[in-house]
């Protein structure tokens, strides 16, 4: 084991596992939900899509504010609250089935609720990993990290349409909410969650929020990164809501269909990030996140070919090759970013970009669901290919691409200083 690996340390494996337990439950969650809306409350494409863009829509509502309120409080705190508020949530789904008292109504709010926990839960995550391996080990935690999504991706939403075949979408989303609830109780257990909270010093909300957007906005590789990020979210938001739809309504494909081609991405998804700092360290940083991205985007046109038979593999070797690029992303974006934002701005770093990719999700989500009532499946799943193929572009035109390593010093501390009351003037002495 390497001397600055982050296994070393006691809390990144707790806090890893309860990660792991938590990805379980949203991947889980993730095919359940749209099939409950699917097969047992016969929603339309259009349904199937505002469902999406609510689970989403938090982090466009809260995602800035909770970047301020995260490096506010403690990071432990906020990750279990989040984890007991989305078990309760997902909890009610199988409750109200069982009642026969399931609505579509009902189901919009909870995936509108669950995401604005899951805001916290992101934030608090990301803003917490530095503090707890220290800035060194932080491209090893990422590449785990990053790793473990994919892996959960695999096998949470490979479970999902298997718990979905075998026990029905409803019960499928309790074993989410047992997730959920096993992650808040396993995070109990980290003792050093990050750096304290930062003293607001009299400075408001707003005033914080607009410093982590400024912090990205003005830096041109954090501006690039931000926008293949969202660029690469939206193409993937506008395909993967139409999917249930697809398989399970056009193509006649069961549910344990759909979690497989999933699960395929996360193969993908997995094999990028375990492959991101040997490809980083042989051709740079900047280098692997913009050549790698030329050479791998337009694998996205591939995905709108799916159908039975054969083209259900090239299709699949498409949505593939786009997540391999989608992890290293992941694990090099990630890491890039956090070296290059001090320590009392990372959550409202994290917000804002949290914000944009996820805002993305949101915006990919909507138009999935219109540009599938007006125009079909199969033109939706192109428009959002064609996002997927040119998502690389702000990184390979921007300084990143000519970067060789992360920044070697942590940028220093920014302090925001609350405006000061006029005095009154004084009269003069005598």
């Amino acid at each position: 084991m390497q001397p600055n690996s982050p296994w070393r340390t006691a809390d990144f494996r707790t806090l890893f596992g309860a990660t792991a337990l938590s990805q379980l439950g949203t991947n889980v969650s993730y095919v359940a939900v749209p099939l409950i809306a699917v097969t047992e409350l016969d929603a339309s494409p259009g349904q199937v899509g505002a469902l999406a863009t609510l689970s989403t829509l938090a982090f466009l509502l809260i995602g800035l504010p909770a970047g301020a309120w995260v490096d506010r409080m403690r990071h432990r705190r906020v990750l279990i609250v989040a984890d007991l508020a989305r078990a309760a949530l997902f909890a009610s789904v199988p409750l109200a089935w069982w009642l026969d008292a399931l609505t579509l109504g009902q189901l919009y709010a909870v995936v509108l609720l669950n995401g604005c926990a899951t805001v916290f839960f992101d934030v608090g995550s990301q803003s917490t990993l530095p503090g707890i391996v220290g800035r060194d080990a932080l491209v090893q935690a990422n590449a785990a990290m990053m790793s473990l999504m994919a892996v959960s991706n695999v096998a949470g939403r490979s479970a999902g349409g298997t718990l979905v075949q075998l026990l029905t979408a409803p019960l499928a989303v309790l074993c989410a909410a047992a997730s959920h609830l096993a992650s808040a109780l396993r995070l109990t257990a980290v003792r050093r969650a990050g750096a304290p909270p930062v003293p607001s010093g009299g400075v408001g909300l707003r005033t914080q929020m607009a410093e982590g957007v400024r912090h990205v906005l003005r830096n041109r590789e954090l501006r690039a990164l931000a926008l293949t990020a969202s660029l690469n979210n939206l193409g993937s938001q506008i395909i993967n809501t139409m999917l249930p739809v697809l398989f399970v309504r056009e193509l006649d494909l069961p549910a344990s269909a759909l979690g497989l081609y999933w699960a395929a991405g996360g193969v993908g998804l997995l094999l990028g990030a375990r492959c991101a700092r040997p490809l980083a360290a042989r051709l740079g940083y900047g280098r692997t996140l913009g050549v790698m991205g030329l050479c791998l985007a337009p694998a996205g046109l591939l995905v709108p070919l799916i159908d039975r038979g054969p083209w259900l593999w090239i299709a699949g070797t498409g949505g593939v090759l786009a997540m391999f690029k989608t992890g290293m992303d992941n694990v090099l974006g990630v890491s890039l970013r956090q070296r290059m934002t001090p320590d009392d701005l990372l959550g409202r770093m994290n917000a804002t970009f949290r914000f944009a990719l996820t805002g993305a999700l949101a915006v990919g989500a909507a138009m999935a669901g219109l540009i599938g009532e007006l125009a079909g499946v199969r033109t939706t799943l192109w428009v959002g290919a064609a996002f997927l193929a040119t998502a690389f572009l702000p990184v390979f035109l921007s300084p990143v691409r000519t970067r060789r390593a992360l920044p070697d010093q942590q940028p220093p501390p920014v302090r925001v200083v609350a405006p000061q009351a006029p005095q009154a003037p004084q009269a003069p002495k005598g």
